[in-house]
């Protein structure tokens, strides 16, 4: 069946827990947030648990490692309007309680970043992981 949707198998590394940080990261919010329940009383209330959990981190937790926006907003192409939206209330906000600002720099909004990578591509396509290591 995989293979029909070509996706390939991963050859992760055992107990290495970088090999996909985005997911490491999904498992750490989903086994150390606060509704994690110590056992399951079956699978279908696991199930439900994980449609419940995906629903939440999708469209409500706010991720730092993309400007504070959920993957919903990032993924329909809501965030630029999101994030304007932010600067324009920080701004009212500032403007009316400057002293709540111990700054006089205007707040950082969060950049979207240009492009992610799970492992980032060598500039030289040449170059092999096992080339770098012994160069070391």
């Amino acid at each position: 069946m995989l293979a029909d949707l070509e996706v390939t198998r991963s050859h992760s590394r055992p107990r290495v827990s970088n090999d996909n940080p985005y997911s490491e990261s999904m498992f750490k919010t989903l086994k150390y947030g606060h509704r994690f329940p110590e056992r399951f009383g079956s699978l279908s209330q696991a199930r439900e648990f994980m449609i419940e959990f995906t629903d939440w981190y999708n469209h409500e937790h706010r991720h730092t490692g993309i400007g504070l926006h959920t993957p919903a907003d990032v993924h329909f192409g809501l965030a630029a309007g999101k994030s304007a939206e932010r600067r324009r209330v920080l701004d009212a906000a500032r403007a009316q309680h400057p002293h709540r600002f111990g700054t006089t720099a205007a707040p950082k909004i969060l950049d979207l970043p240009d492009t992610v990578y799970i492992n980032r591509p060598a500039d030289d396509p040449e170059t092999t992981v096992e080339d770098e290591t012994a160069a070391a």
